[in-house]
Parts: C-alpha cells; structure tokens; sequence
C-alpha cells in the first residue's frame, strides 16, 4: 500500500534537515541571549545569525527583522504602527484573516476573477480611504495591507513585485500616498522578493513555517526610519520593540530554513514544482469540464492550485482525499479548523456556491509526478461519482 501524500504545504511545510539541526545544537546552547557572559554571548550569536540569514532571504538589513511568535503577531505588531500612517488601518477583502481582521474600512472587492487590481480599484480605494480620514477627523493616509500573494489562489502581484506599482507612494497626484502592510508569507522561500519601482513596503510579514522552518516562530520587516512601538513590553528584547526572551531554538531553525530556501530559489528547484503544477492542472481539466481554475491566467506561486467543482462542497473534497491518502484543503488553514465558502473567492466576483466547493493543492518540493499524478486519478475518480449522484 501506498503512502499518504501530502499536498498542503501553503498551510505548513515540513521542517528541512537543516532546520532541524540547527535547532538540536541550540538546544545545547544554554545562555541567554541577554546576557553578557560567554554562554549568553554563544546564544545572542545564534539569534544573529538568524536575523542576518533571514534579511538575505527577504532582502533587507538584518537590524530590519524584528522576530515574533508568529506572522498573526507581526501583523499585529504592523497594525498597531497606524497613527504613523493617518491613523487608519484597511486592508482588502482578498487579505488573510489575521489582517482582515483590523480593518476599519469597508473596502470594496478590488480585483477580477484572475485576482488582478485594476487601476480603477486603486483609485477606489484610495478614495475610500480619504474619505474615511475626513469623515473621522484624521489627517488623510493610511496603513493598507496588500499581499503579494494570495494564500488560497497562488495569485501574485503584477510582475511579481511585492508593492504594485499602481497602489500608494503617490500613485495619484490629488490622493495621498497610502503606507503598505506586505504579507510575504506564502513568497519568502518560493519565488525572490522583488520591490518594484515604487519601492518597498514600510513593513512585511513572514512565518518560519511556511518555507521549512518551526512553527511558532514569524518575523516584522520594518522598512521605515522609525522602531515600531512594541506592543508587548517589559525586558526590551529585539530591539525594545517586542519584549520576552526570544526562541532561540525556533529562530534558529528559522534562520537556518531562510539559508536553505535562499539555496532551493538560486538552484531552480521551484520552477520544476510549477511544471508539476501544470501537470496536474492538464490532468484534471481533460476530465473535469465544469472544475474552474482560480487565476490559471494569473502570475501564481509556482506551486498552487485553485480549483472548483461547482456543487462539490470544498469540505466534502477534503474529507474524501483525506481518506484516499491525501491531505488539501478548503481555503486558508489558519481558522481553527473552520470550513466555509471562501470570502477570497467571493472578492474575485465568485457566486457563494462556487465559493463554497474550492479546494487548494499546494506541492512542496519533495512532491514528485508520480504524487500528482496519483491525486489526479484519485480525484477524479471521485468527481466522476459526484456528477453520476447530480445527474
């Protein structure tokens, strides 16, 4: 019998060898990284390491990374920096639950069925936004979240930059800029951080686990000249700007994760996962008439596939691939367990139904084409069950 194969690496990937061994030696290391003596030194030398490996990943200088317990806390960290934005905090209706959740605009659905923003939906939100800021009193402006790519669709920004050239720094002459939150989660690891010729965000938010490291652990990339205000206060960690001793064994396998990602990117390992990709996408298309593929036309992460069955519950696909060996999933993962209609796919213009059937298949780089190949006969073995019940 066959072995399980997994399929939801945008949800978490599994822990790279070299992860591993970097947080087995720190587990030896007994120091605190805020002390001064040899053994806190040994320990304040892993967490720099880290950070300087990390800053070599997203492309930036290591006093710029900021490590947390997570990209929710980072996103937090971010949110919380608003009053130097306009004092207002929005983000897209496309944004991860753990932006999503701070808005205080009610944006309107901002990009097509391919997940594209159009330049009248940036002017509509920047409208939005200044009317907003007048309506409260505050001086126009804001703190937006954008991601430079969807955790649900694999769907990226223009030209695969991290800020789009159309949004903020100015992009209207009568408006005014609008400072950006970048949730590179689903990126770091996958394709390179690019800025576009609007710059770089004021501040990016990633997770370790996400790209091979423990789960855990995140990080702030703070691009302003201020220090972010910490939220959580007390001893002055990382840099006063998030207090509590930090992980050192999860930072290490962080940093170490980073190291060997950057690696994977310079060896082209990901552009043979998104041939693996197309693979399993002709497959499932040549038998699957009515399934819609989420951004197939889009610039998507090299290793995610989007799809609906109109009428086949997303939970339902889960479940049955689950039981026939392989683990997806119905959207984002990070909503304790819940399963509902994807308010992703609602913002792309989807009805609710075709909303509520989408499953996500993330491969990772140790799936191979027997993998998807495998899934795809199994799957569609059970697409072709549910049209004979509907007929």
């Amino acid at each position: 019998m066959k072995g399980r194969v997994y399929l939801d690496h945008n949800a978490t990937t599994p822990l790279r060898p070299e992860a591993r061994a970097a947080m087995v030696a720190a587990m030896d290391v007994p120091g605190n990284p805020s002390s001064v003596h040899a053994e806190g030194r040994a320990a304040k030398g892993l967490l720099e390491r880290a950070r300087a490996q990390v800053a070599a990943l997203v492309g930036c200088a290591p006093n710029q990374v900021i490590f947390t317990g997570s990209a929710t806390e980072a996103a937090a960290l971010a949110v919380a920096q608003k009053a130097r934005h306009g004092g207002v905090f929005a983000a897209l209706p496309t944004e991860h639950d753990c932006l999503r959740v701070w808005s205080e605009v009610d944006l309107p659905a901002l990009v097509d069925a391919q997940g594209a923003l159009s330049d009248a939906a940036v002017e509509e939100v920047s409208d939005r936004l200044t009317q907003s800021a007048g309506e409260a009193g505050r001086a126009a402006g804001a703190l937006v979240a954008i991601s430079a790519a969807n955790s649900e669709t694999g769907v990226m920004m223009p030209e695969g930059c991290v800020v789009p050239d159309r949004f903020g720094q100015g992009a209207r002459a009568d408006t005014h800029a609008c400072a950006v939150v970048c949730d590179i989660t689903q990126v770091a690891g996958k394709v390179p951080v690019r800025f576009g010729p609007q710059g770089r965000p004021s501040y990016m938010i990633l997770s370790a686990h996400k790209l091979g490291g423990p789960k855990g652990v995140g990080a702030l990339i703070n691009f302003t000249p201020d220090d972010p205000r910490a939220m959580i206060r007390g001893g002055g960690q990382e840099m006063g700007q998030r207090s509590g001793t930090e992980n050192i064994v999860g930072i290490a396998g962080f940093g170490a994760a980073a190291e060997a990602a950057q690696r994977d990117l310079a060896a082209g390992r990901w552009e043979k996962i998104a041939e693996l990709r197309k693979i399993l996408e002709n497959a499932l298309a040549a038998a699957a008439k009515t399934t819609i593929f989420v951004g197939k036309e889009a610039t998507r992460l090299p290793n995610t596939s989007c799809f609906a069955t109109p009428g086949w519950k997303g939970e339902a696909q889960v479940i049955q691939m689950d039981l026939a060996g392989f683990a997806v999933s119905a959207g984002s993962a990070c909503s304790s367990g819940k399963v509902r209609a994807s308010t992703v796919l609602q913002a792309m213009g989807y009805d609710d139904e075709t909303a509520a059937c989408a499953i996500r298949v993330s491969l990772g780089l140790e799936t191979t084409q027997e993998d998807v190949l495998r899934f795809a006969e199994a799957w569609l073995k059970r697409e072709q069950k549910f049209r004979a019940r509907a007929a």
